[in-house]
């Protein structure tokens, strides 16, 4: 099994301090609304201009949005797998993996580290469309808001999965496949918002039940 945290108790329920200086260490924490209002805020804008001031028809339009939806619960679950989950071999990659995730793994409970801080939100957004922008025209107008909204929801179920108990119904399945990946094997279920791309990598758990 690969080693994420640094604890012999992943079912801590403190909070890591990150950071010497105060400031920084405030800056590092965040309600998980203001991503997701970032998210969604910046997906709707763009969309309202896709709308407004494109070419692109409805149909077309609808696709792009789903597209961007889909490409992104293939990126998180790539970044999950092979940036998160890195094997820490150098003390650099041990200090990276760490501060991005594993001490996500130490402290599962903490709330407010749940998503990056706004300041780091707000970068990915712009950085997102200049990059989608300069790859696909007037069409990241649709992507964009499909990806973003990927990114919102993400943030949503990996929030839900950690502050409440699980629901009786087949939404389920992502309260069990993330408590797995934390407290049993953390090289199966990447896949948060959606268990899609365990199944078509096969690493998916084995047992859900």
């Amino acid at each position: 099994m690969k080693k994420i945290g640094r604890l012999d108790r992943p079912d801590n329920n403190g909070s890591a301090k990150m950071f010497t200086n105060p400031v920084l260490e405030k800056l590092s924490r965040t309600h998980i609304s203001i991503p997701i209002a970032i998210f969604i805020g910046v997906g709707v804008f763009s969309l309202y201009f896709g709308v407004f001031t494109s070419t692109i028809s409805f149909w077309t339009g609808a696709g792009l949005l789903l597209s961007g939806f889909l490409f992104f619960t293939f990126v998180e679950y790539l970044l999950h797998r092979y940036l998160y989950h890195m094997v820490p071999d150098t003390h650099w990659k041990d200090k990276l993996q760490y501060s991005v995730h594993g001490v996500h793994h130490d402290y599962p409970k903490d709330k407010d580290r749940l998503a990056m801080p706004p300041l780091i939100s707000s970068l990915y957004a712009v950085i997102l469309y200049f990059l989608f922008d300069f790859i696909m025209g007037e069409m990241v107008f649709y992507f964009l808001p499909g990806f973003l909204l990927g990114y919102a929801l993400y943030l949503g179920v990996h929030y839900t999965v950690h502050a409440y108990q699980p629901p009786k119904n087949f939404l389920k399945i992502l309260w069990v496949n993330h408590a797995i990946h934390h407290y049993k094997d953390p090289d199966v279920a990447f896949g948060v918002s959606t268990p899609l791309w365990d199944y078509v990598f096969g690493t998916a758990p084995k047992n859900t039940k």
